[in-house]
């Protein structure tokens, strides 16, 4: 008896393991197209209604909440100028599942031609839908 409960938290542990794989590997590819500026990847790994939030800090005026479209979010990113270089760095990523739904807190620095212009985190939320896992929800902070 003690062997199979040792092996069914084995077989859980390598399952779980699994899923966050497959969750993070979402996350790469949203951001592999982001930095390539291909609305087009960003898309194979949102779900259609996807919600867009950020809240930004600003001492002076306040916090504040904005709300995007998603076809106004690639719109943006696909008319990023090729001559400017960015980047948003990642510093980890926290995966949390329960069944078919997943959520990702990802710290961040973002950097526009090699300075950085803001920090935050990204809060992701997932749903697998059939095989593979779609963000149905982004919402950010950003802070000078």
């Amino acid at each position: 008896m003690r062997a199979y409960c040792i092996l069914f938290f084995l077989f859980l542990g390598l399952a779980s393991k699994a899923q966050k794989q497959e969750v993070q590997k979402s996350i790469e590819i949203f951001f592999e197209g982001f930095h390539q500026r291909d609305s087009i990847k960003m898309k194979t790994v949102c779900a259609d209604k996807m919600v867009l939030q950020s809240i930004s800090e600003n001492s002076v005026t306040g916090n504040k909440l904005t709300n995007e479209s998603p076809e106004e979010f690639y719109k943006a990113i696909a008319s990023i100028p090729v001559k400017m270089k960015f980047q948003e760095k990642i510093l980890s990523c926290n995966i949390q599942i329960d069944g078919r739904m997943a959520h990702v807190w990802a710290p961040y620095q973002f950097y526009i031609n090699d300075k950085q212009s803001h920090s935050g985190v990204n809060a992701f939320t997932l749903f697998k839908d059939k095989d593979s896992w779609k963000i149905i929800y982004l919402i950010d902070t950003r802070k000078k």
